[in-house]
């Protein structure tokens, strides 16, 4: 089994990803932190022992113990760094979202594909034991029709929060709390019950009004399959709390209310009737643990790189993820539903961004 060797780009986030790395430590070994400012590369080097820093990602890229590169960048500055890392023969992990545009994940697609390397994007909520065990009794065919989905974000983040300079501006984080803070939980909602038919959405600047971005939300959808869901966001909750539930013909599923690990234990499974309780039991009897959130994605990364197989989470994923932005923003400023998938002629293929 191979080890490989790690530079994580990025200082803030990217501390949480090397906690995740260093959980698993036959499989990765972080060589590196890259930050554009020496004081906090050298900052989080002390912190978790890790052996060298840089503060230009070329002198990362050149290096022969380098084999995944992790982008923890802000969201404006991931597409550069992403194709750079691919053409210099590195395999690539970056965070969410993946890219400003529909336009843009096609550049980061054909990159990937003419790459050696191969690149994950982050979804971490899905790699918690309750949302699997849901889409454990899916895959089994226990569910039955899905109804209605209901996602909450419910955070609070205050002017302080924004005090960061980057932080709340369309040109440095593309968008407000639906690009920020719900993304994560709302690739959820696709990953369990997409793919999406329509939007309708409303977004408005209540509770930080200097900022330029939303931080409130809300949008009704339409799936594929039928099924009506709703999307509730806002940064002006009194307390962070996420929750998720869905109505299925045989069961009702609720998430716990963590609101950073809403796929994390407990989830209640509420059954239909006694004959569904029953073969929800037996089915869950089965159900096997993983690991959680990054260190989850990142093992089974590591499986998929020495396989060769499928990624866990694929450029599809983030593209669905992605689509639903450009859906949702156009929506909103519009006043006129979306139709997805969204066609290149689309005025947001290029960007959501005003």
């Amino acid at each position: 089994m191979r080890n490989y060797g790690v530079a994580v780009v990025g200082g803030g986030v990217g501390k949480i990803h090397i906690e995740a790395w260093k959980a698993l430590p036959d499989k990765f070994t972080v060589r590196c932190i890259c930050d554009l400012q020496e004081e906090t590369a050298r900052a989080v080097a002390e912190k978790y022992a890790l052996p060298s820093i840089a503060t230009n990602l070329d002198d990362v890229l050149c290096r022969g113990d380098i084999d995944i590169v992790d982008i923890c960048t802000p969201s404006s500055i991931r597409v550069a760094p992403v194709e750079a890392a691919l053409s210099a023969g590195k395999h690539v992990v970056c965070e969410k979202p993946l890219a400003g545009s529909l336009a843009d994940v096609g550049r980061l697609e054909k990159a990937a594909t003419a790459a050696k390397g191969r690149l994950m994007p982050i979804f971490q909520y899905r790699y918690g034991n309750g949302v699997r065990k849901l889409k454990h009794l899916i895959d089994k065919g226990l569910a039955g029709r899905l109804y209605l989905s209901t996602i909450e974000t419910l955070w609070r983040r205050g002017a302080a929060y924004y005090a960061v300079p980057w932080r709340g501006k369309w040109q440095t984080e593309l968008g407000g709390t639906l690009t920020t803070h719900a993304i994560h939980a709302h690739d959820l909602l696709c990953w369990l019950a997409g793919p999406v038919r329509s939007v309708f959405a409303r977004t408005a600047t209540r509770v930080v009004p200097s900022i330029e971005v939303e931080d409130c939300a809300a949008a009704s959808l339409e799936m594929a399959d039928g099924s009506l869901a709703t999307l509730s966001v806002t940064l002006g909750a009194a307390a962070d709390t996420s929750r998720l539930r869905f109505c299925f013909e045989n069961f009702t599923a609720e998430s716990c209310t963590s609101p950073y690990s809403p796929g994390s234990e407990p989830w209640s499974f509420t059954p239909a009737s006694p004959e569904a309780g029953e073969r929800l039991t037996a089915a869950l009897a089965d159900f096997t643990p993983k690991k959680e959130r990054f260190a989850g994605q990142f093992e089974d990364f590591h499986a998929a790189l020495e396989s060769g197989g499928k990624l866990p989470i694929t450029i599809g994923d983030s593209r669905r993820s992605i689509e639903l932005l450009t859906a949702l923003y156009a929506s909103a400023r519009s006043g006129v539903p979306q139709t997805l998938p969204v066609p290149k002629t689309h005025p947001g293929y290029n960007g959501w961004q005003p």
